[in-house]
Order: structure tokens, then sequence, then C-alpha cells
């Protein structure tokens, strides 16, 4: 009985929409096809009132064109209503083409809710995974370990190195004006020996400098010495 009733042939929501995109689509094929033909007719229309208007062009007498106005007129009301059919057809047309539009919207955002739906669920089950007091000790452990290896560190530490003490003002300016008249002292001791000697030489290096003898003149003085024993 509920197939009698319709309960029975329910059709899933992608079923129904592709069912009845297939309607539209043949709806839209049909008219445009009837919207060739009365393109088709109306082109035909246009050439037949351009030849009587050339053949009312070589007639001057009135009366020899009223036939063919008659039958000009007759064309023309007969365009108008073709005319008129092809634009309700091209109503038809868009409308049908707006409610296409709006069944593909209608889709797509069916299937990103699906997809979202999907995406929640698998979430879902991936957070019902996790055991948040599992996490928490977890966190508090090594936070525990971190400390341990601290006081480790720390101990290690006491073992190999004394307590120093911090440096106070007084110690610091101390040590300032020491490091200050160590490079005053430095500083005299260098411009001391800097002082030149003669010849421009140094001090320190004044009697390290040997003095250099004339080879020849020595030879000169020796036979000067040697000629004056002789004549004694």
């Amino acid at each position: 009985m509920n197939r009698i009733f319709g309960y029975g042939n329910k059709k899933s929501h992608e079923q129904l929409l592709k069912e009845s995109n297939q309607a539209m689509n043949q709806a839209q094929q049909g008219l445009q096809g009837r919207m060739s033909k009365l393109d088709t007719e109306i082109s035909q229309l246009n050439m037949q009132l351009t030849n009587i208007q050339k053949r009312l062009s070589m007639i001057k007498s009135p009366m020899g064109q009223k036939p063919l106005r008659a039958q000009a007129l007759k064309l023309l009301n007969k365009r108008k209503k073709l005319e008129q059919m092809r634009d309700s057809l091209d109503n038809q047309d868009w409308s049908m083409t707006q409610a296409q539009m709006m069944t593909d919207t209608l889709q797509n955002t069916m299937i990103s809710v699906n997809a979202m739906k999907q995406n929640n669920a698998v979430l879902k089950a991936q957070y019902g995974k996790i055991d948040i007091d599992k996490l928490e000790d977890m966190q508090d452990e090594m936070v525990d370990l971190i400390e341990k290896g601290e006081e480790l560190q720390n101990a290690l530490n006491l073992n190999t190195v004394g307590d120093v003490d911090d440096i106070d003002e007084s110690e610091l300016d101390a040590e300032l004006d020491a490091l200050a008249e160590d490079d005053l002292g430095q500083e005299l001791f260098d411009t001391g020996n800097m002082e030149t000697a003669e010849g421009g030489v140094p001090s320190y290096l004044s009697g390290a400098v040997p003095q250099f003898i004339d080879e020849d003149q020595q030879k000169e003085d020796a036979s000067a010495d040697k000629a004056l024993e002789s004549a004694q």
C-alpha cells in the first residue's frame, strides 16, 4: 500500500537533482530548436519583403503598387507575430536558465554541507581519542622532570665551582683606577724610549749601534805610523 501512495518510492536528493537537471536540459533544447526555426522563418520573410521593396521602387503607378503593398502588409504582420513568439520563447529559455543556475547553486551548497559534515565527524572521532586528563598528567610529569634536571645541574655546579661574590661599586672603581695608572705608566715609558739620540737614533738604541770605521783610512794611518818609526 505504501507503494500505491508513493511512500515506498522515495528517492535520494541527488537523484532528484539529477532528474531535474536532465528534464531542464531537454526542455531548453526543445526551446532552442523552436527559436532556431522561428529565426529561419523571420529571415525568409525579410528576404521576401526586400524583393517587394525592389519591385515597388520600379513601379510608379499607385494602382500597380497596391497589390504589392497589400502583400508586404501581410508579410509584416506575420513577421511581427513570429517575432513575438520568438521573444516569448527567449524569455522562457532565460527563466529556465535561471532555474538551472539556482539548481546548480543548491547542489554545490549541498555538496559543501556534506563535506563539512564529514569533516566534522572525522574531527570528533579524532578528538574523542584524546584523553585530556592523561594529557594534563603528562604535562605535569614533564614539568617535574625539568625541575629535577635543573636541581641535578645545580648540584653538579656546587660540587665543582665555589660561590663567587658579586663585585660592588667600590671594587669596580679601584680596578678602573689601577688600569688607568698602568696605561699612564706605559705611555710615559714609551715616550722616554722614543727620545732621539745623535743622528736621529733613539736613546735606547744609541748604545747598540756599532760605529763603522773606514777601512781605507785605517790602512793609510797604519802606513804613516810605520814610516815615522823607520825615519827615527
